[in-house]
């Protein structure tokens, strides 16, 4: 009788240890999962942000360029007449579609 506690004993130890070590297994992978997708999501805005990045710097470089061409004033006096419809003194705008 002594030696069936003992095995039941042994038996409730190990089961609670099983149960114990499939539990931190568990979570342990399922943490491990989550910082994975984390990570993978992490790595698609890093590609996106990669794109927009080149983007604005393409945009950059033809805001420098149009920077440098308001630089000059028979450049800007073109612009003016025809973004704005400005004309000299005499000068006559037709706007045809």
């Amino acid at each position: 009788m002594a030696r069936r506690k003992k095995s039941k004993k042994t038996k409730r130890r190990l089961l609670f240890l099983g149960f114990t070590s499939v539990l931190i297994i568990m979570i342990t992978t399922i943490s491990i999962g989550h910082y994975w997708v984390e990570i993978f999501a992490k790595y698609q805005e890093k590609k996106q942000l990669e794109k927009k990045l080149v983007k604005m710097k393409e945009k950059e470089e033809a805001l420098k360029v149009d920077a440098d061409k308001l630089q000059d004033p028979d450049y800007i006096a073109r612009y003016a007449r025809e973004k704005y419809l400005y004309s000299k003194d005499g000068e006559f705008i037709l706007k045809i579609p």
